[in-house]
């Protein structure tokens, strides 16, 4: 019943775009306006205006609520286990790969490229069956070996034919194994897996890079049958390696695009509509900004609002912010008001007397919003 009702009410907020458009204002309770008269009544039959404020918990944005909410940089850390496992790290040899076997003073035994070929056409290339023909000893099972090993392996078999056998064994072309990039990157496809340990962002450089659409917090890796999530925001700005991983062949690395990352600017404003949230984050003051400002004439300064989505399990519905701009101090706040993904800024024209009547009237609006944003991430998972 709750879902099919801030549905409803949703679209009845789309329908009426005279009160998204400049000039319209929240009503009261007697008047039409953002909703239909059913669907208003069917609301407040649910919750009463009491029992609608204890589902809400209602914040001044102020010097101290800012200082509260102010996070600490991260640090740069160390991640010993990414670490170990660069330095642990060596390519084995899989079918499909091409291999350039060199034994010194015999030049019989090696295929010399030259000019007119290159050394993975000169090389001894890695059959279906993971096995290499060479002169002397025949078929060699390669597949699943190190280079050291496949080395150790030819030198002992041929000292049956040549006296202390000096033998050197490299991998002319990687083609057995790979990781997948695909998403919000520039060129999507497949990475090789080479004798240089790949970690999830040099796979993504690989793939060049993260395009303007990359949500750069939504980062998943999925691996057998388990999905991984990281977020290279800090990766790239605080340095936090933990948020990097050593990759495995068959690696499927998803960037998720930035669609959902947006925010809502709605009521007295001149340009009410959804606005994507920057890679480094959207403040407040410069969502009202890309908004064109608020309505000089109709909006009340001391009305602007912030509807934040709770914590899950919190038994709220929402979280309300509110800004009083009368004073220009308050837009120093306001760039330090940090905006969350999904967050709905509202600037009423109505004067604020009553914090309760106007998140009674706003609440099946955000309720719907963010049973459509709950619905359309369940679907992308």
């Amino acid at each position: 019943m709750k879902t099919k009702l801030t549905a409803v009410s949703f679209i009845a907020l789309l329908l009426s775009g005279c009160s998204l458009a400049p000039g319209g204002h929240i009503p009261d309770s007697s008047s039409g306006g953002l909703f239909s008269d059913d669907t208003r009544n069917a609301y407040e039959q649910e919750f009463s205006e009491t029992e609608l404020m204890k589902l809400v918990d209602v914040y001044q944005i102020s010097p101290m609520l800012l200082a509260e909410m102010q996070t600490q940089p991260s640090k740069p850390q160390l991640n010993d286990a990414l670490e170990q496992a660069r330095n642990n790290y060596d390519y084995t040899v899989g079918r499909g790969d091409i291999l350039n076997i060199t034994v010194w003073n015999h030049p019989e035994l090696t295929i010399p490229a030259g000019s007119m070929r290159s050394a993975q056409e000169a090389g001894n290339w890695v059959h279906n069956d993971g096995t290499i023909f060479y002169p002397y000893i025949g078929e060699i099972e390669v597949a699943g070996k190190k280079v050291t090993e496949i080395r150790d392996l030819i030198t002992k078999r041929l000292a049956k034919y040549i006296e202390s056998p000096q033998v050197d064994v490299t991998v002319a072309a990687f083609r057995s194994q790979r990781v997948y990039v695909t998403g919000a990157v520039n060129q999507p496809g497949t990475v090789p897996v080479t004798n240089v340990p790949m970690t999830l962002i040099e796979a993504v450089n690989a793939a060049g890079g993260l395009s303007e659409a990359a949500n750069w917090n939504r980062v998943t890796l999925t691996r057998d049958d388990r999905t991984l999530s990281f977020n290279l925001r800090e990766l790239y700005q605080s340095g936090n390696t933990d948020q990097n991983i050593m990759l495995q062949t068959n690696d499927v690395v998803h960037v998720a695009r930035n669609d959902d990352n947006k925010i809502f600017v709605l009521g007295e404003v001149r340009a009410p509509k959804s606005y994507m949230i920057g890679q480094s984050g959207t403040t407040l003051a410069e969502a009202l900004a890309d908004a064109g400002g608020w309505q000089e004439i109709s909006a009340d300064a001391a009305g602007i609002f912030v509807i934040r989505q709770p914590e899950p399990d919190s038994g709220k519905i929402a979280k309300v912010y509110q800004l009083n701009a009368e004073n220009a101090v308050a837009l120093v706040m306001a760039e330090q008001f940090e905006l969350q993904q999904r967050d709905i800024v509202y600037v009423t024209a109505a004067p604020i007397s009553r914090w309760n009547r106007v998140i009674n009237q706003l609440l099946p609006s955000v309720t719907g919003l963010y049973s459509l944003g709950r619905f359309s991430d369940d679907i992308s998972n």
